[in-house]
């Protein structure tokens, strides 16, 4: 498993928690408006710093005072199999909280650790109504297998445990119906957000670089719109 970077503090990637954040490297997508290519794209993980699990776990000891939880995000974590589920466990072994970042590609992970209480929080990330040309287009890739996706989702609805939904929303990839659709398909829910894409220099497909984000009152008539269908609704 290889480990892309660590984040020793952070008061905002675990709701409600002190936590660290572990990035972990690879993905099964390649979203074109992803900022973090540098844990996605095999050409550019070669070349970026790894850090060693052992130091990892150094870290971890003696800082329960400190640190509450642990974030896994990535890339994608659920692409390393039992390799994250053993992980895991040994970040519990620890007494921390889990969060895993997850875009939903492999349900049999995420139950093994649901199943086995390793996991405390999962965030899941939708990339686009659940139908299976515009998740290719959104997500990159082709051959995405959409039961899988919606597998994942009513595994976490149904999970017991904290849980939400969240969506980058993408100027030229989601329209206004889109947005109501996933809304529509993920719906009723605990959590749900919106993430309006700010344009960076260097995603995966420089065509983004530039795309400028939709206007505060598109926003606001999108959250009038679906905020009923949710425990809790935000745009970030």
């Amino acid at each position: 498993m290889v480990i892309g970077g660590l984040q020793k503090v952070t008061l905002v990637d675990y709701p409600g928690k002190i936590a660290c954040t572990v990035f972990l490297s690879g993905c099964n997508f390649r979203c074109p408006f992803c900022y973090s290519k540098e844990l996605v794209l095999p050409e550019e993980i070669r070349i970026h710093p790894q850090i060693d699990e052992d130091y990892f776990f150094h870290f971890l000891d003696g800082k329960n005072n400190l640190l509450e939880g642990c974030v896994l995000c990535g890339g994608e974590p659920t692409i390393y199999g039992q390799e994250l589920v053993d992980f895991t466990r040994k970040i519990k072994e620890k007494e921390f909280f889990v969060k895993l970042d997850t875009n939903g590609t492999n349900p049999d992970v995420i139950k093994k650790l649901i199943d086995e209480k390793l996991v405390d929080y999962i965030a899941m990330d939708i990339k686009a109504p659940l139908n299976k040309e515009k998740y290719e287009i959104n997500s990159g890739t082709k051959g995405v297998a959409l039961e899988k996706i919606k597998e994942s989702i009513f595994l976490i609805k149904n999970s017991g445990i904290n849980y939400e939904f969240r969506t980058t929303v993408v100027h030229g990839l989601h329209s206004r119906e889109d947005i109501i659709q996933m809304a529509e398909d993920i719906s009723p829910a605990d959590k749900y957000y919106l993430q309006n894409f700010r344009a960076e220099k260097g995603v995966i497909d420089s065509k983004f670089d530039n795309v400028k984000p939709f206007e505060d009152d598109f926003m606001k008539s999108i959250e009038e719109e679906i905020k009923n269908k949710f425990k809790v609704f935000k745009i970030r």
